[in-house]
C-alpha cells in the first residue's frame, strides 16, 4: 500500500503521474522481470480478487460523502506521517523529518486525531516515504520484479521494505483483532476507491495491462527514490536498453 496521502485527490494525482510516466513502456522480456510467468499468474489472481474488491470500493465511493472520505484519508495519512518521519531521518533528510513530526503533533491535537490536515494549512508539506525508498537511498538495488496478490507490484527490495512497513505500522499492531481488521479493511477500500479513476486510464491506454502497470511502477519508484531528480546516467542507461 503506497504511501497514504492526506486526501484522495493527492493519491489519485500520484497514480495519474505514474501512468503518464509509462508512456514509453518497454516491451515484454524485460530484464527486470525474470519471473514474468509467475508474475502474470499472480496478476491474474489479483485481477480475480479485484472482481470482489472493486464493487465494494465503488459502493463506498458512491455512498460516502466527500468530507467523510477526506477525513478517513487524513486519519490514516496522519498515522503514516510518523513512519515517514522515521524514514526521512534514516535517509538523512533531517529537516523533512522534523516537519513530519510537527505534522503529526499538530494534526493529532488541533486536527482532532488526524481527521483534519491543519498542519498542511499551516504550510507543513506532506511527504510520503517508506522503508523500500530508504533502502534505495542506501544503495540497495531493485532486484527482480514481483507482482503479489492484494499488495500489487513490488521489486525484491520493496517487498522486504513493505514487510518492515507493515511490522511498524500502528494499524497492524492494534491488539484488538476485530478493530485492527476493521481499520485495515477501511484503509484498503478507501485507497482502492481513490484509484478507481485510474482504471479507465489504464484500460484505454494499455494493450497489455500487466506490462503497462509493471513499467509504470518501476519508473515511478525510481523517481520516488531520487525525489524526482533521477541521475542522467541512469536515464541514459535505461534508454539504451
Amino acid at each position: 500500500m503506497k504511501a497514504y496521502f492526506s486526501t484522495r485527490v493527492s493519491c489519485l494525482a500520484c497514480v495519474t503521474a505514474m501512468v503518464a510516466a509509462s508512456g514509453c513502456a518497454t516491451t515484454a522480456n524485460n530484464p527486470k522481470d525474470p519471473f514474468e510467468g509467475f508474475n502474470r499468474a499472480m496478476f491474474a489472481v489479483n485481477e480475480g480478487l479485484d472482481v470482489v474488491v472493486k464493487p465494494v470500493a465503488r459502493g463506498y465511493d458512491a455512498a460516502a460523502p466527500l468530507p467523510v472520505k477526506v477525513v478517513i484519508g487524513n486519519f490514516f495519512g496522519n498515522i503514516w506521517d510518523l513512519w515517514t518521519a522515521v524514514n526521512n531521518l534514516l535517509q538523512g533528510k533531517g529537516q523533512q523529518a522534523v516537519s513530519d513530526v510537527g505534522r503529526v503533533l499538530i494534526n493529532s491535537t488541533v486536527g482532532i486525531g488526524g481527521a483534519f490536515d491543519v498542519a498542511g494549512e499551516m504550510g507543513l508539506t506532506k511527504h510520503s516515504e517508506d522503508f523500500g525508498q530508504t533502502l534505495g537511498k542506501w544503495g540497495v538495488a531493485d532486484g527482480p520484479f514481483f507482482y503479489w496478490p492484494l499488495i500489487g507490484p513490488r521489486t525484491t527490495r520493496d517487498t522486504f521494505g513493505w514487510m518492515v512497513d507493515v511490522y511498524f505500522d500502528p494499524v497492524w499492531r492494534v491488539d484488538d483483532i476485530s478493530l485492527r481488521n476493521t481499520l485495515v479493511g477501511i484503509r484498503y477500500i478507501d485507497v482502492r476507491a481513490s484509484l478507481l479513476p485510474s482504471d479507465k486510464v489504464v484500460d484505454e491506454a494499455a494493450f497489455d495491462r500487466y506490462n503497462y502497470i509493471r513499467d509504470a511502477y518501476l519508473q515511478h519508484r525510481r523517481s520516488e527514490i531520487f525525489d524526482g531528480a533521477v541521475p542522467h546516467e541512469l536515464l541514459d542507461d535505461e534508454s539504451s536498453k
